[in-house]
């Protein structure tokens, strides 16, 4: 009781810090906060010192942020959301509004994605009903190039292609529930591949378990084997689940962007863009408010689903040794890249030709030119060195994190929902605000966020783990924490993390792609991939090679990291020799554990 009062405390203490550094955005901006909700209100009138400081007698900015916070809490209390400094309108209902749209729209990415994660695993299920996973190749190119289609590029398409020139569906607007199918796919696409892969790096393990076993030699149909297959896996990936619910309410700025939606995340980033606080500071709560609900529902769903198997220590590891992965086709892919990059390096990436703008992919351009004429794969050769290395870095680093951050979930679980409510846009505004612009700003912004879902990722399979069978036997013969962790659970659950954080490194890219696309990463004239597929987008109707060269070299790299991680293995465990001292002093107890594994 008294952990789960200090959970709360917790929660709580990290939700008010947040809103809090949310109030302060003006200020850490050093800039005054009436100028800018001047311009936001009327663009021509001028700042005369008497218009400003009338700004500032209405807003009550002379009684400093604490004032303004104490007074925007004491509302909140009743009830009260506050007054728009832009508007002048009540916030609450217009939070309110803008987080219905939001979860709608959320409620079909999510049904997407779910289709889309069955129908990666769909092989793995059907191999394993019929007990044919020996033989098994580990695929999910495919899944890898959708997980790997950047959400604003996905949006712009189905909005272009489908949306206009075929007119199957409405593409701009939001007016019913037909508006909410082409974003949906835009946002479920992408979300979907990532479960999906997660999914099926967990199913040949329960595929091996005794009572799958059992199961099928007492005549059972593959069909309830896989099924129970099925519900064996989810509940590891119900947290990750969990994330991508508030990920996709509050995080989907680009495709609301696009799309021309009222929701939250473009409400909020409306709002900090023009510093008008109460509306900012209501909709961050609503999001944390969300990122605890989905995380209470999705825990409480991994009790059910697992049953009195986890409090009792009876479930069996889901990480069992996995085959060797063929190199071929990490090599072939890293081959691709290595060659593109290699082939644009040599040329300049800053050349303007203004005779040869959007032409055809050619001989003396293999991927065309940009609007501006310059050579398409220069730019992204040279920008490869920035994005890759940026990526690799990010993911390399919340890898790490969120491994530390997992072993600790008392800790960690609070902070992970926390800063998953954030949007990155918001994040990267913050760390805008506080560092300054400049080409680490976008790093800051992603890699504040990224962590978070390798966090969950290991505190959720540390769960499962710590109830096996064979943990609760290595305990009773004298195994301490340090030798669990070390020999038993970390071999257990590094891999299909690592294996996780690979599948995320085209997602960092393309977080960092979304900040280029929404004026927030680097700048002109930058090659980096993002802000190509930002600036050449407007052409993409007539000009489609500008942006589909930059959106298919993501793609080589996700199926790079795909192919890549399907080999993560840890190098096997020697036995431990009789006269080690690590589990326990009796030869006894050593020589039983040894037997034991």
């Amino acid at each position: 009781m008294r952990e789960r009062v200090a959970t709360v405390v917790w929660r709580v203490v990290l939700a008010g810090g947040l809103v809090c550094g949310i109030g302060l955005l003006p200020w850490l901006t050093r800039t005054d906060p009436a100028y800018t909700v001047l311009k936001a209100r009327s663009a021509e009138r001028e700042p005369t010192p008497e218009v400003l400081a009338d700004i500032r007698a209405q807003l009550g900015l002379d009684g400093g942020p604490l004032h303004i916070l104490t007074r925007w809490i004491g509302g909140l209390v009743r009830g009260d959301a506050g007054t728009s400094w832009i508007s002048g309108g009540d916030v609450l209902p217009g939070v309110l509004q803008a987080l219905g749209a939001s979860l709608l729209l959320m409620a079909v990415a999510l049904v997407v994605a779910c289709l889309t994660a069955g129908l990666i695993c769909a092989r793995t299920l059907r191999l394993g009903a019929r007990r044919q996973l020996g033989g098994r190749r580990r695929g999910g190119t495919a899944s890898a190039v959708v997980a790997s289609l950047p959400e604003f590029l996905v949006a712009s398409v189905l909005a272009t292609v489908v949306g206009v020139q075929l007119g199957w569906l409405p593409a701009l607007g939001w007016y019913g529930p037909q508006w909410t199918l082409l974003p949906a796919l835009a946002l479920g696409l992408p979300a979907g591949a990532v479960l999906g892969r997660l999914l099926d790096d967990l199913l040949p393990g329960a595929f091996g378990e005794p009572w799958a076993l059992a199961a099928a030699a007492r005549g059972l149909t593959g069909r309830s084997v896989a099924r129970q297959a099925l519900r064996r896996c989810v509940p590891a990936l119900l947290p990750n689940l969990g994330l991508f619910v508030v990920g996709l309410t509050g995080g989907a700025v680009a495709v609301e962007q696009v799309f021309d939606i009222p929701g939250l995340g473009r409400t909020t980033l409306q709002a900090a863009l023009a510093q008008d606080l109460p509306v900012l500071q209501a909709g961050t709560l609503a999001l944390v408010l969300l990122a605890a609900l989905a995380t209470g529902a999705t825990r409480l769903a991994a009790r059910l689903m697992t049953g009195p198997a986890l409090r009792d220590g009876a479930l069996s590891s889901l990480h069992r040794p996995t085959p060797p992965a063929g190199a071929l086709a990490p090599l072939l892919y890293g081959g691709l890249l290595l060659a593109v990059i290699g082939f644009g390096l040599p040329r300049d990436p800053l050349a303007l030709d203004t005779g040869q703008r959007l032409r055809a992919p050619s001989l003396a351009h293999p991927f065309g030119t940009d609007s501006l004429g310059r050579d398409l794969l220069a730019r992204i050769g040279h920008g490869a060195l920035d994005t890759l290395l940026l990526a690799s870095a990010i993911t390399a680093a919340a890898l790490l994190a969120g491994v530390l951050l997992g072993l600790v979930p008392r800790v960690s679980a609070p902070l992970v929902d926390t800063v998953n409510a954030v949007p990155p846009v918001l994040v990267a505004l913050l760390v805008t605000a506080v560092a300054g612009s400049g080409a680490a700003t976008p790093a800051f912004a992603v890699g504040a966020v990224a962590w978070a879902p390798l966090a969950a990722h290991v505190s959720s399979l540390l769960r499962q783990e710590r109830a096996t069978l064979h943990l609760t036997a290595t305990k009773g013969l004298g195994a301490g924490r340090w030798y669990l962790l070390r020999r038993e659970l970390l071999p257990a659950v590094l891999p299909p993390v690592l294996r996780h954080a690979l599948l995320r490194l085209p997602g960092v890219a393309l977080a960092l792609a979304s900040l280029g696309f929404l004026g927030l990463g680097a700048q002109p004239p930058s090659p980096e991939w993002g802000l190509l597929l930002a600036e050449n987008q407007p052409y993409a109707e007539r000009a489609p090679w500008a942006v589909l060269a930059p959106a298919a070299v993501l793609a080589l790299l996700g199926a790079l990291a795909v192919t890549a991680a399907g080999g993560v293995r840890l190098p096997r465990r020697r036995r431990p020799r009789r006269t080690s001292q690590a589990v326990a002093p009796q030869p006894v107890v050593e020589k039983e554990l040894v037997r034991a594994r």
